[in-house]
């Protein structure tokens, strides 16, 4: 449990310092992809940071793994969440009644760290 909560705030780390104006959105998910394969886990794919503007969860969605979407360029102002799920088995997942919790479909331990950002100039 302690390397999961490590690698996911480590990779959460990574993307973090990737932030900044220039680069491509797309690029995120391959950054935490890369860290959390190597270290054994998956990352789900079924949910995605995203934009928040005057509609909370909007454009561009940021994935966590590694993908070819054309989300466009990160720029000054630009505000989302980068929040990976890692697992330490597979990745599929059951949603609750609640319509928000979810868990992982073979019980096994995942982890998620979450963090807004705004984009600034330098």
């Amino acid at each position: 449990a302690k390397r999961l909560l490590q690698t996911t705030y480590d990779c959460w780390v990574k993307a973090l310092n990737f932030v900044k104006p220039g680069n491509d959105y797309k690029d995120i998910g391959a950054i935490i992809e890369d860290h959390v394969t190597e270290q054994g886990f998956t990352t789900v794919k079924s949910f995605c940071g995203h934009g928040i503007g005057s509609v909370f969860h909007t454009n561009p969605n940021i994935l966590h793994y590694r993908n070819s979407e054309p989300a466009g360029k990160m720029a000054a102002g630009h505000t989302f969440t980068i929040e990976p799920m890692i697992c330490e088995n597979g990745a599929n997942y059951l949603m609750w009644p609640d319509d928000w919790t979810a868990t992982t479909k073979d019980g096994g331990r995942s982890a998620q760290f979450e963090h807004t950002l705004l984009i600034t100039p330098d």
